[in-house]
Parts: C-alpha cells; structure tokens; sequence
C-alpha cells in the first residue's frame, strides 16, 4: 500500500491539474507556443553550487551541464538525462535529484539541456545523446559511468544506448530508466484503463508531443520508441515504475523482452505510485534515490 504522503501527493498533483499539460494536442502546442515566445529556464538553482562545482559548456547548440562534488574527487561518472515528455525543460525535481546523486553517491554529473521538439527531433537528438555517453565512458578516470533518464529522458536514454551498442559496441556500467516513456505509438491494451487513474500524465497529449519529437520518423522507429529496439548487448538495466502510471504496461513490456534477449533487469514498480515517483519527496521516492546511490557506488567499486 502507498504511503500516506505518496497517497496525498497524488491528490495534490490532480488537484493542481498537473494532467492538463498533457490533456489534448492543444495544451501541448500551447505549451510550444509559449516556449516559443517565452523559453523557460533550464539553469541549476543557485543552492546547488554551494555543495557542487558547476560548469557549463556546450555540445553544437546544447547547453551541457558538469556537476561535481565540491572538495572531493568523483568516485563515478552519470549522464542524467531528464524528462518532460520532450517539450519541456529541466525543472527544480531534476536538479534535486542530481544534488542527492552528487552529494550522496559522490558522482560527476553531466546533464545536457537537449533542444525540446519539435525543433529537436530523434533523429537530431538520439545522435548527439549517444557522442555525449560515449564520452563519458571514454573519458577514463576511476570509477563506472551510470546512464540515468526519467520519463521521456528515459526513453532518450534507452534509445542512446542501443545507437552506441551498434555503432562500438560501448556500454555504461548500468543504465538506470525512471518511469520510462518508451513506446510513443501509447498503443499498448492496458494504458486506455490506467489512464482514468493517473494523476499526471494523459494520452492524448502524449500522443501529440511524441508526434514532435518523432518529426519525419515513424513513431514505431526504435529511436523514437527504444521499447521497438533489441535488448542484446546492453548493459544490465534498472526500471523503477508505479502502477498509477499510464507507462508502466511498457515497463513490464520492456522487463518481458529484456529478460527474453538475455539482458539483466533489476525492476521496481511500487503500487499506488505515480509517474516519476523516484524524484518526489515521498518515503517510496526516497527508497527509490537510495537504490540509485547504491548502483552507482557498486559501479564505482566494479571498475
């Protein structure tokens, strides 16, 4: 059973129409529109260079940022990719999550700001994912490289990792996906129940921001849906979901097929949790960043 806190978080979240971003095609070109005119700010808050150094560079138009302890040498490596179903930018729950991984797995964080649909497309984006964790991983030093996405962030993630495997066979030490959007087509039989439920997510806007951010590619093609994509030769996988989430059936899509392909799969999924629980302040949520912390020190242990 979901924690009290989890229980009216999820309350708080419908309460303030959190679904409506994604309710209809409208709100999400609203939303485009209003990016368009009025870009929102992807900068870390200012509390986190107090425990973390900062730097910012950029790969082509990205803006990526270098976040690593302060005072200490980084024991691993993350490239942390971030969700918002591909149209928008990184927010205060992101940059939460990356201040527990640095400061609590002792990590060197990489967080690109990728350009959001629908002027960045697949296959712009997927391309450019890839170089990013190939670098990393080449980049040497002690420790692993963790590969870590929430929600579409998850999917890129995914579909990054899969490029890298066919192109060098290259691999992170683990790849770990929140709540991942994995399939754009939103085609699997049990989402249509699920969706009266979830407190965030809704599919017909998912449906249109999937459409942006899959331009000329067919929403099937395994860059825009990494679910499509074969599981052979990846590094061992971590999927943390909740059965309030009108993703999670492609989740448990993804353990089924990942197993099948011979692919090690550590999955969670908590019942009565929403989207993107792991980065809520909850007790499910807090669970979920500690496991986090442990992958990435046993990776670190592992090289």
């Amino acid at each position: 059973m979901p924690s009290l806190r989890s229980r009216a978080l999820s309350v708080a979240l419908i309460a303030a129409g959190w679904r409506r971003r994604f309710a209809s095609a409208e709100a999400v070109h609203a939303r485009v529109a209003e990016s368009a005119r009025r870009p929102a700010s992807h900068l870390p808050p200012r509390s986190l260079g107090r425990v973390a150094e900062v730097s910012r560079t950029f790969v082509g138009a990205w803006p990526v940022y270098d976040v690593a302890p302060r005072g200490a040498e980084p024991t691993a490596r993350v490239l942390y990719v971030h969700g918002g179903g591909y149209i928008h930018e990184l927010v205060r729950p992101h940059w939460a999550m990356i201040r527990t991984l640095v400061t609590q797995a002792q990590a060197r964080v990489v967080v690109p700001a990728y350009i959001l649909a629908p002027r960045g497309t697949a296959d712009r984006t997927v391309p450019v994912a890839a170089d990013l964790l190939s670098g990393l991983i080449e980049s040497g030093g002690d420790g692993g490289t963790v590969l870590i996405g929430d929600s579409s962030g998850a999917g890129l993630a995914l579909a990054a990792a899969q490029r890298l495997r066919d192109r060098t066979g290259a691999q992170p030490s683990r790849i770990v996906l929140i709540s991942p959007w994995l399939d754009l087509t939103m085609s699997h039989p049990d989402q249509a129940a699920l969706e009266a439920d979830d407190p965030v997510l809704a599919r017909p806007g998912l449906l249109e921001a999937g459409r942006l951010y899959a331009g000329t590619l067919a929403a099937d093609d395994p860059q825009v849906s990494p679910l499509r994509g074969s599981f052979g030769g990846l590094a061992p996988l971590t999927v943390f979901t909740g059965t309030r989430d009108v993703l999670s059936p492609d989740s448990r899509e993804l353990l089924r097929r990942a197993r099948n392909a011979g692919a090690e799969v550590e999955f969670h999924e908590e019942p009565g949790l929403p989207h993107a629980y792991p980065l809520l302040p909850v007790p499910e949520g807090r669970a979920a960043r500690d496991r986090i912390v442990e992958l990435i020190r046993a990776a670190a242990e592992e090289e």
